[in-house]
């Protein structure tokens, strides 16, 4: 017994010690995006938030549609792994309909416009507007220049565990979701009220950027108390908890400062545990917010002032290792500090995570954001081989 735990400290100590097979040199002058890596721009479009809730996003779902049936069948695909049964599969698509009809207002409504729109089954709809609640990975970055300025920038990578491409060596939905990224422009009384990078068909929002006043990511944070609890307590009638995605759009929709957004993602309670990455509009307006479904963990802020130039999240706790196997946080922090404070911009941010791993398989794409500009752009990615799964 006792040499058993020899060999496993052994072999973990190497596992940690050894360098990362994946890992590269800090990249440079990825930008303007190009190259291997780089796999394309996204469309942009307008919803309209005066019209009914059933009518925004029709556009967005007649011009996407196609796209939006082949993820919804892959997705169900992926559930006959887990439930072989067919009858199961659609008694779980009956189900969600009756979940559909439990979200609040105005998404509910959405979501039944979308599935109209696209003539997708509503069933399918629903689970895919659920799905950022369990299966995602991401990176965010805030930083602060020399001068004060902010700067805000993520990737988004989904689809772990969804299906792997060993021909093409990628994730199924990772792939699939690519053609549904979408630049959105929320506008009221024809004047934007906020704009996101999402994808089509999926009414809460991960990455968006109110001009002028506060730039938003959303992390899922791993716990043995994670978005599925969330979710059955939902169903089973519990319904006092926000779903994150939802929040973040509220916020984005309807919080008017840095303070005000900070203070809901902070203190509404969540189906999920999270980590919502915000930054405001002057200097040391920045944070990181840890959460757990009930409460806020940890606050971590910038503070340029005592050497907090920059804040970064993964999926891990700051004060927790990162698993071994997906460690993007070092390369990540390693590659800021070489950049520097001095030279910190969005074409140096776009640098950082286009480097692997903190670049992978699961990236769909990277967002930037200047919130001084009222600026955001989205960028289609890929990782060529060799490169990290996740």
């Amino acid at each position: 017994m006792r040499a058993l735990v020899v060999i496993v400290l052994a072999v973990t100590s190497v596992a940690v010690l050894a360098k990362d097979p994946y890992g590269e040199e800090c990249r440079n002058q990825q930008y303007p995006p190009g190259g291997p890596t780089f796999k394309g721009s996204i469309p942009t479009f307008v919803i309209n938030l005066d019209l009914p809730p059933h009518e925004r996003w029709a556009q967005v779902a007649r011009e996407k549609k196609e796209e939006l049936k082949t993820i919804a069948e892959h997705i169900k695909k992926v559930m006959l792994v887990f439930f072989p049964s067919g009858k199961l599969v659609q008694l779980l698509e009956s189900k969600m309909v009756w979940l559909g009809s439990t979200l609040p207002y105005p998404f509910n409504e959405e979501i039944k416009g979308i599935a109209d729109a696209s003539g997708a089954p509503l069933g399918d709809i629903i689970i895919f507007n659920v799905f950022y609640e369990i299966f995602t990975v991401c990176t965010s970055i805030i930083a602060e220049d020399a001068s004060g300025k902010l700067y805000h920038a993520r990737n988004l990578d989904f689809g772990l565990f969804l299906g792997w491409d060993i021909k093409n060596s990628t994730w199924i939905v990772t792939q699939k979701l690519k053609p549904l990224m979408v630049s959105l422009d929320f506008q009221r009384n024809n004047k934007t009220v906020f704009r996101s990078s999402n994808f089509a068909g999926y009414v809460g929002q991960v990455s968006g950027i109110k001009p002028g006043i506060f730039t938003l990511t959303m992390n899922e944070r791993f716990s043995i108390d994670g978005g599925y609890i969330g979710v059955f307590e939902w169903i089973f009638g519990k319904r006092d908890g926000w779903w994150m995605s939802f929040l973040t759009r509220s916020v984005l929709e309807n919080s008017t400062s840095y303070e005000e957004a900070k203070d809901r993602l902070t203190n509404t309670r969540l189906l999920a545990p999270a980590y919502f990455i915000l930054a405001g509009n002057q200097s040391g307006q920045g944070s990181v917010i840890t959460r757990s479904r009930t409460a806020a963990l940890d606050v971590w802020n910038l503070n340029a002032s005592k050497g907090t130039w920059y804040v970064l999240e993964t999926n891990y706790d700051r004060w927790k290792v990162p698993l071994v196997v997906d460690d993007r946080r070092t390369p990540a922090m390693k590659c800021m500090n070489q950049t520097m404070q001095q030279n910190i911009s969005l074409p140096t941010l776009y640098n950082v995570l286009s480097t692997k791993p903190i670049l992978n398989k699961l990236t769909v794409a990277t967002t930037l954001m200047d919130v001084s500009e009222g600026l955001i752009e989205t960028y289609l990615r890929n990782c060529p081989d060799p490169c990290s799964p996740w």
